[in-house]
């Protein structure tokens, strides 16, 4: 039986190489998990010894097959929770990533699979994050671009924000910056200040470090 600590590591693997499209190295799991390379790298020896990654020297590590579905799992886990207490128990938004992850490691699946058919099979949690499949399919790169990667006049609409950071959440969700709503980039200053309009008229200039955490795809408009 894996430890809470393995599958967190396991998750921290999966959702990297997603973003880099392969091998994972050290220095960035240490950065996710705030750890130190040491720490890591004992914890990597473990999972290698149960055949959960394939690590290769200079090169960083990769999920095996086997690591992948616990992975893939333990994050169907969390984005359920998290759709779950918004919807059903009045959680706001920015409050649910950590309860989720006190809760993913110990649900039952038979507690899982009864709050997905309450939740009519949801296949994005809150905050735009696609939620694996029951029967755990690998997921798809992350969607969209931020909004740093697109031009100023370009329409976008909002796919998906990060959900770590709850002063964030809450400063995107008071100006209607959510999943769904449609943004159009007004400028993006030399600085790094991103500057949007939202579909009220209401101008919001982001720093980079928040515009980063928001990720969108352009509108197509039709005349």
């Amino acid at each position: 039986m894996l430890s809470p600590v393995m599958e967190d590591y396991l998750k921290a693997i999966y959702k990297l190489q997603l973003e880099h499209d392969g091998r994972v190295s050290t220095s960035s799991i240490a950065e996710v998990m705030d750890v130190t390379p040491p720490t890591v790298t004992s914890m990597l020896e473990k999972l290698e010894a149960r055949e959960l990654i394939d690590r290769e020297k200079y090169a960083g590590v990769r999920l095996t097959p086997e690591g992948e579905q616990v992975a893939l799992e333990v994050i169907r886990h969390h984005r359920l929770l998290e759709t779950f207490l918004t919807e059903h128990l009045d959680f706001d938004w920015s409050d649910v990533h950590d309860e989720a992850d006190r809760l993913e490691h110990h649900i039952s699946e038979e507690l899982e699979r009864r709050v997905a058919s309450r939740l009519e099979d949801p296949t994005v949690d809150p905050h735009g994050a696609p939620i694996p499949s029951a029967d755990l399919k690998p997921l798809e790169m992350r969607p969209g671009k931020t909004l740093t990667a697109f031009d100023p006049g370009t329409t976008v609409e909002v796919r998906q924000v990060s959900d770590h950071d709850r002063e964030i959440l809450d400063y995107l969700a008071d100006h209607g910056i959510v999943p769904g709503e449609r943004l159009t980039i007004v400028e993006i200053a030399p600085f790094g200040m991103v500057t949007v309009e939202t579909t009220a008229g209401e101008s919001v200039s982001l720093p980079e470090d928040i515009a980063a955490t928001v990720r969108a795809s352009e509108c197509q408009l039709t005349n």
